[in-house]
């Protein structure tokens, strides 16, 4: 890292709906955007075969081409995209300073303004024929994908409210849900415990664990283990989704930016302002209670927004 670092004005990480949202607003405002796309260029999007409910698409559009849209619109306006990750960062200069960002290891960067997009990630079994199926029946978000299982027989996995909140929001649409969970009883508030056991359509099985996703391009069912007494039961599903949790991509700003306990950054009030002047945040970074596309983009506006006023600020101190 020999070379001077190169000096950016707006600095966004992360190539989602929240940070090509913010990277239209920021270059539409002449704030001359970088985006390093990260490791998943087009974020968790990609990985979606069909986006049914993110507004402009009447027809539906897939995942990939929705992002790669966004990417265009974006550099329409002047947004430089990189390929590359953040590694490392530096937010201890004083107020109105620069913030030091290394780009995978070797390149530093100098930013007036950085808006973190890095997202979330689903959590996983970890199951060979579970990410085989991802897009093909497996999914992380019920919110997202149950409408195309509508009428169909589904299970979900996990005991948490997140967990329940999604089976019931199944049961709305589907024949029926079989939901299992891990322990002898569930994690979720009690209130959630009670939606979910007087749901007639939810089939609740304690100590129960997913032994195979059955199907060879999608799901065709599962084959579930009982934990306590290694009896196995095989189902006919035509969809899998995974509720245990997410980990949001916060490592690198550990000791860095305020967080909550599970790693989500913290703004303040409705902007999406941290604790670090010049620093803001949106998407799925900082949002683990809507998790969607659409409020992801939502908040990169604002982030390019709050950005622009805070850039108008340091000048008008200069």
């Amino acid at each position: 890292m020999s070379e001077a670092p190169e000096n950016i004005k707006t600095l966004i990480i992360g190539s989602g709906p929240a940070g090509y949202t913010a990277a239209i607003y920021a270059a539409r405002a002449d704030l001359k955007p970088v985006v390093y796309t990260g490791l998943e260029p087009g974020g968790q999007l990609t990985t979606t075969t069909e986006v049914d409910n993110f507004p402009g698409y009447p027809e539906g559009v897939d995942g990939p081409t929705m992002m790669v849209h966004l990417q265009q619109q974006a550099e329409r306006f002047g947004t430089d995209v990189r390929i590359g990750m953040a590694t490392a960062v530096d937010f201890s200069k004083e107020p109105g300073g620069m913030h030091r960002v290394t780009i995978d290891d070797n390149k530093e960067v100098l930013a007036e303004t950085v808006i973190i997009s890095t997202g979330a990630t689903a959590k996983y079994l970890g199951l060979p024929s579970e990410q085989r199926l991802r897009g093909g029946g497996v999914s992380a978000c019920a919110v997202c994908d149950g409408f195309f299982y509508k009428d169909q027989d589904v299970a979900i996995v996990g005991g948490g409210d997140t967990a329940a909140e999604e089976a019931t929001y199944l049961a709305n649409i589907c024949n029926k849900v079989t939901m299992l969970v891990r322990k002898d009883k569930m994690r979720a508030s009690k209130a959630m415990q009670h939606r979910v056991t007087s749901t007639p359509n939810i089939d609740l099985l304690y100590n129960t664990e997913i032994d195979e996703v059955l199907g060879d391009m999608v799901v065709k069912g599962l084959r579930m283990v009982n934990n306590q007494t290694g009896e196995k039961e095989e189902i006919a599903i035509t969809g899998l989704f995974i509720a245990i949790g997410h980990k949001p991509n916060t490592d690198i700003f550990i000791g860095q930016i305020e967080m909550d306990d599970s790693g989500y950054l913290i703004t303040e009030g409705k902007s999406t302002k941290t604790n670090i002047p010049g620093v803001f945040a949106s998407g799925d970074v900082q949002d683990k209670e809507y998790r969607q596309a659409v409020t992801a983009a939502g908040t990169g506006c604002m982030a390019a927004l709050d950005a622009e006023r805070y850039l108008a600020t340091i000048e008008t101190l200069v």
